[in-house]
Parts: structure tokens; C-alpha cells; sequence
């Protein structure tokens, strides 16, 4: 299945869609002041040992310490036996290198690991293993034999680290794959000799811009064309694909139009519609999706669709329809950690079956490991996706300063009896001539209409009179009490 690759480049950031068949299936934003740290290597300096949870922060010079468990402590464990406690492996003040694999999400700094990894265009280098891992997406048995037999016949006789071999190596050249082992281990060598002599928080090493991440990890066999709207990056890419990925290098185009490349393509509208709550089906059915601290919930809804011969059959093609729009709303939108799927309930097992099999399917486009149950009693559809960068909404939005990011607000009536309340409390604990209420527009509106009798019979009660003012600034929940 061919899909082509966009490439916005703006001084401030740069914005990669891929896209399939003219529709938008995944989007990476990275920008220049906030870049990820996921891949980075620090030489970090323990800041606080808690053996009550097994791990440490650690600081590798950013805003938050970052957090170390004990399991991602390289060595500690041996043939699947318990470790040694955190607090005899590490103490506060000492250095270590560490590696993110974890960017800061929310109030949570990065997770680290002591086992090292270094990504090249076919191989991944684990310079503290031993061993030679297969992608788990070869599948093949006989390939897979094949391919750890030429990558053994290919490493120095003084090799001790281990590889895994990753996806696009199945149709590498013997001198390609030799080439990214000996570019592999020229990095690691380099970061070693900087280890040595580097003071604490020192970056060892940094993984590559997200332009050229393009070329080492999305572009493959399917790849149709890389369009790039910057000349600079273009020429950077060209570079870099002369040099480590020849065989992308024909697919790389510079966009020179006057329309802007995301605009050609519809990945603006896309970007929008990614950001709501709501996701429509051609069929007229509609999804809901909603992001919480714990897990994502999808919402499957028949709505408008009545297309079916029976109610079951309605019901049927809605979710075959949902199961391929949700798969390509979680790479859109980068959704991670525990997904709840809520599929409208089907009677037979067989539709069960095929709903799942579908989404499966559409599922097995994504490059991100997941695992998908199957249904619960509930009929509900569990299944996890890691999650190693905020989502697109975290990192586009921030949170309703007017609700805080509950999403509903109290309503002009509950605001007055609150206001209300509180003038009987500040009548009691204060002598005053006259009481003044702040609010919103719409509050004090409610006060002159609605809740006017209700005003009216406090201020007899309390024997003061009180005035009205409206305070623009003030948002529906806001108000004060003035004592005049």
C-alpha cells in the first residue's frame, strides 16, 4: 500500500503527515524550543534513592528529575531471578549513564534505563547485550534464521555487543547491513570517550532531528514519494540519504508550490477534526473519544446510519466501519497507555469475531507495539499502545483555564445560590452599609430576571442593601463580594 510522506519546515518547527491514499494516517510534530528527549543519552547524577518504590531520580538537566526503576537498571537481573534492591545498586550523588526512553507526559518527568540502545537505519546496537534479536514484524521463520546467520558472518571477530535486526533489513545488501554495524559502533565508541571526561547532566549523544528520523525509520519499500518544502532540509536529507539510506533517495522531491504543502494535501483539516471529541463515519454513525489521566475511552455510536437490512446488521457495519477509523485515530492522534474500546453490543459471536479481526487488521499498519484483547463480560475491547511521546492534543492544547479542563461549567444559576450563601456568611462575620456582587454577564443577568426575588429577600433578611456590577474579565464561575 503506497502512502507519500509531507515535510513542513518553519524556523520554529517541523511537521511530518503521513499520508495514504490522500487521507492523513499519522502526524509528528517537533519543535525547536521543546524538542523529545526519547533516545537522548545523559550522563545523569543520582538526586534521591526510595526503596519503598525501587527507584531513583535521577537529573539529566531538565526542569523535572527524571525517574529510574529498578528493573531498567541494566544487569541487575540474571535468568529471570529477583535483582539486588535499589538502594545497594545506586546512591545519591553518583554519576551513571542513562538513556530516555520515556519523554516528560503531564507532571511526570522522563523514564530512563541503564541499558543503552542506538537506532541505525537497519540494526539497533545493544552494546551491554550479548545477543541477536529479529523484529517481531518478520515473520517468516526461514528469514529470520537467514538474515541472524548473515548479520553473525558479517561482525568483527571482537564484537561482544548485541543487535536486533529491524524490519527494513530484510532486503539489505550484505555491505549495507556491515556498513550500519561499523557506523553503529564508531557512535558508541564516541560516546564512550566522551562518558570518560564528561561532568554530570553532560548530553553524551542526541538522536537525530525529525527530518531525518523520517528517512532511517518511516520511509520503506511502500513509500512512494518524500516531499520536503524547505530547500535546506531538502539538501540535508540528501546528504544524510546519500550516505546511510541510497535507496530512499530517488523518493526525496523538494515541494516548490505556492500552495502550502499541508493545504495541498487536506493534512490542515485533518489536524482539526484530529483535536475534537467527536469523530464522524461516512455511514452516519459517530465516534467519541475522550483522553483521561488513566486511559482513552472510545465511544462507538450508530447515530444517523440505518442502512442495515436488520438492527443487528446496522449495528454490524457500524462497528466494521468504526474498527478501521479507530485504528487510524490512534496514529493520528498518538494515543497511548490503556485504550477502552466500547463497540456497540452484537449479539452473535461471529460478528464479535469479525469486528475484532478487522481491527486487528487495520491495526497492523502501526509501527508502535500494542497488545489488543479480545471482548470482556462487558463487551468492551481492552488493549494497550506505548506510549513514548505526549499525544497530538497534549502538545497542541493546553487545558481550559475557564474549566480547568473538566470540560462542563456550572451553570448561571448554581453560580447565584453560591453567591447568595456566601453574602448570608459575609453578613454574619462582617458590619457593612451595603454588599457588592462582581460576576460575569451572565450571572448578573440571572440575578435581574430569575433569581431578582430571591436577591430581593436576601437583602431584606440580612437588612442591607445590595448592588450588581459586571466584571468582563470575570469568567461564568468567577465572583467576588464586595463590603462597601
Amino acid at each position: 500500500m503506497s502512502e507519500d510522506i509531507l515535510i513542513n519546515i518553519t524556523p520554529q518547527e517541523t511537521r511530518v503527515a503521513v499520508v495514504e491514499h490522500g487521507v492523513t494516517q499519522e502526524l509528528h510534530i517537533e519543535r525547536s524550543s521543546s524538542r523529545g528527549f526519547v533516545s537522548n543519552i545523559y550522563m545523569g547524577r543520582v538526586v534521591r534513592v526510595l526503596p519503598g518504590m525501587q527507584s531513583a531520580f535521577v537529573d539529566i538537566g531538565g526542569e523535572r528529575a527524571a525517574f529510574l526503576h529498578v528493573a531498567d537498571i541494566w544487569g541487575n537481573r540474571v535468568n529471570g531471578e529477583p535483582g539486588l534492591p535499589i538502594e545497594r545498586l545506586l546512591n545519591e550523588g553518583q554519576s551513571l549513564m542513562v538513556q530516555v526512553i520515556k519523554d516528560p507526559i503531564g507532571t511526570k518527568g522522563a523514564r530512563l534505563s541503564t541499558q543503552i540502545s542506538i537506532a541505525g537505519r537497519l540494526l539497533v546496537y545493544l552494546p551491554q547485550e550479548s545477543h541477536i534479536g529479529i523484529s517481531q514484524r518478520i515473520e517468516d521463520e526461514e528469514e529470520r534464521v537467514h538474515l541472524r546467520e548473515k548479520l553473525q558472518h558479517l561482525l568483527p571477530p571482537d564484537e561482544k555487543g548485541g543487535f536486533i535486526i529491524r524490519t527494513m533489513a530484510e532486503a539489505a545488501s550484505d555491505r549495507e547491513l556491515a556498513s550500519d554495524v561499523e557506523y553503529l559502533r564508531k557512535l558508541w565508541h564516541d560516546i564512550r570517550e566522551q562518558a570518560r571526561t564528561a561532568p554530570p547532566l553532560a548530553l553524551l549523544y542526541q538522536d537525530l532531528n525529525l527530518g531525518l528520523r523520517v528517512l532511517r525509520d518511516f520511509a520503506h519499500e511502500d513509500t512512494g514519494r518524500i516531499y520536503v518544502d524547505s530547500r535546506e532540509t531538502h539538501q540535508a536529507m540528501t546528504q544524510f540519504a546519500g550516505q546511510f539510506t541510497p535507496n530512499v533517495l530517488a523518493r526525496l522531491t523538494h515541494y516548490q508550490g505556492e500552495r502550502p504543502l499541508f493545504d495541498l494535501h487536506n493534512v490542515e483539516d485533518d489536524i482539526e477534526r484530529a483535536l475534537a471529541r467527536r469523530v464522524d463515519l461516512k455511514s452516519g454513525g459517530y465516534l467519541i473519544i475522550d483522553q483521561t489521566e488513566a486511559l482513552t475511552t472510545v465511544d462507538v455510536n450508530t447515530g444517523g446510519f440505518v442502512g442495515g437490512r436488520t438492527f443487528d446488521d446496522t449495528i454490524f457495519k457500524t462497528n466494521l466501519e468504526a474498527a478501521q477509523i479507530i485504528a487510524r485515530q490512534l496514529r493520528l492522534r498518538n494515543l497511548g497507555g490503556i485504550i477502552i474500546i466500547d463497540f456497540i453490543d452484537m449479539e452473535t459471536e461471529e460478528h464479535r469475531n469479525a469486528v475484532l479481526n478487522e481491527f486487528r487488521k487495520a491495526l497492523a499498519r502501526d509501527r508502535t507495539r500494542m497488545t489488543v484483547n479480545g471482548f470482556t463480560q462487558l463487551g468492551l475491547v481492552e488493549m494497550t499502545r506505548k506510549r513514548t511521546r505526549e499525544s497530538l492534543a497534549h502538545v497542541l492544547c493546553e487545558p481550559c483555564p475557564t474549566c480547568t479542563g473538566r470540560g462542563v461549567l456550572k451553570t448561571a444559576q448554581t453560580v447565584c445560590y453560591e453567591v447568595l450563601r456566601e453574602l448570608v456568611r459575609e453578613a454574619r462575620q462582617f458590619e457593612a452599609r451595603e454588599f457588592r456582587i462582581l460576576a460575569s454577564q451572565q450571572v448578573i443577568d440571572m440575578f435581574l430576571d430569575e433569581e431578582s426575588h430571591n436577591l430581593a429577600m436576601l437583602s431584606d433578611f440580612i437588612g442591607k442593601p445590595i448592588s450588581l456590577q459586571v466584571e468582563t474579565a470575570y469568567n461564568q464561575e468567577q465572583f467576588d463580594i464586595v463590603l462597601m
